[in-house]
């Protein structure tokens, strides 16, 4: 159900240096790194084990503790679709459209809104177009 988990932080270089050295010894480390250039406004890195990215630590909103971020596994890019569809129609504001993000990875197709509490919630599929159900 969960695919991933984000956290606002305070200072990006103080929390990426805690959370090196807090998870290195259950085995995680840091999978991916994005910048503001990538993204637009999110600077963070990803932490799991080798090739797959759980636990993200960023900044972005201005609002630590604020700024959680929680990602729901699709089975397919029109689930995606669907999420953000119902999303918008339940009365969460875009926070961006169905699409492809592939700073992430080539085939990270995901979607995004804010819910009622300000929580960035996300639905996203990492399979290839082709393979969508």
């Amino acid at each position: 159900m969960i695919d991933h988990l984000g956290i606002e932080v305070a200072d990006y270089a103080r929390s990426r240096a805690f959370y090196e050295r807090v998870l290195a010894p259950l085995g995680y480390g840091i999978v991916m790194e994005v910048t503001r250039e990538m993204t637009g406004r999110y600077q963070g890195c990803g932490f799991g084990p080798p090739g797959r990215p759980h636990f993200w630590v960023g900044t972005g909103s201005g609002a630590p503790g604020r700024g959680s971020h929680i990602a729901f596994t699709a089975g397919s890019r029109a689930q995606v679709d669907a999420f953000h569809e119902a999303a918008l129609a339940a009365g969460a504001r875009d926070n961006g459209a169905p699409g492809l993000r592939a700073h992430y990875h080539p085939t990270y197709y995901g979607a995004f809104a804010i819910d009622p509490d300000g929580h960035n919630i996300e639905a996203v599929c990492h399979l290839p177009a082709d393979t969508d159900a």
